[in-house]
């Protein structure tokens, strides 16, 4: 018997080939889901760090509106979008006068921040459980082949009517085959998981600090609003 890669799969039963060919999509899908995952987490980054300096200057000279023009530069953008969203909310006070009786301007923009935030934190999360469960599950789906392929070696033993470790050595390495493809699948999956698990808690935290900071500005900007008119 060949103990070649392709040798191996040649020789294997069908269920060892079926457990093998979706492992290879298992570890497709799950590589493509790595790098798409690492591509918009670094553009979130970049775009996130770009929008921070120039929105912090804008804000400084009350361009509240540029603010928001300026958050469509950046779409990738987690920090952009959760800005934004309590940059519509405020500027409206100011853009409907006859609305501000029984409206608060601050609590609309705080439930703005809070939807943006959550549906930014779930595009964030989108496809990184499908990574738990590749990690979790390869290897019991290679097991799964490990053992169906036992059994096919048994069968091939009893059908040759010997016995001994040499008429069953290769059968059984064919079997355990799967299991060391499952294995190299899971262990990826799992590092990629706990590394972009820990990727969507500083953004979060990046998030929820800055619309902290975005509501204190709201506050400051009503009192010298209040102030303004009291003098």
């Amino acid at each position: 018997m060949e103990f070649g890669l392709v040798g191996m799969f040649q020789a294997m039963g069908t269920m060892g080939k079926i457990v093998v060919t979706l492992l290879a999509l298992m570890s497709i899908y799950s590589l493509g889901l790595m790098i798409e995952r690492w591509l918009t987490y670094n553009a979130a980054k970049k775009q996130s760090l770009k929008f921070a300096t120039q929105a912090t200057q804008l804000l400084k000279q009350n361009k509240l509106k540029e603010v928001i023009q300026l958050s469509k530069t950046y779409k990738k953008s987690h920090l952009a979008k959760v800005v934004s969203a309590g940059l519509y909310e405020f500027t409206y006070e100011a853009e409907n006068p006859g609305a501000q009786a029984g409206f608060d301007t601050i609590d609309a923009a705080k439930r703005a921040i809070e939807r943006a935030t959550a549906m930014t934190g779930a595009e964030l999360k989108r496809g990184i459980g499908a990574l738990a469960t590749i990690g979790s599950t390869a290897p019991f789906v290679g097991l799964f082949g490990t053992v169906f392929g036992i059994i096919h070696a048994f069968e091939t033993m009893a059908v040759a009517g010997g016995g001994g470790l040499g008429t069953v050595s290769a059968g059984i390495a064919e079997a355990l085959y799967t299991t060391a493809f499952g294995l190299l699948v899971a262990i990826p999956a799992v590092w990629a998981f706990n590394y972009f698990t820990n990727r969507i808690e500083r953004f979060n935290i990046e998030m929820s600090n800055s619309a902290n900071e975005l509501i204190d500005f709201f506050i400051k900007q009503r009192g010298g609003t209040h102030a303004n008119r009291v003098s």
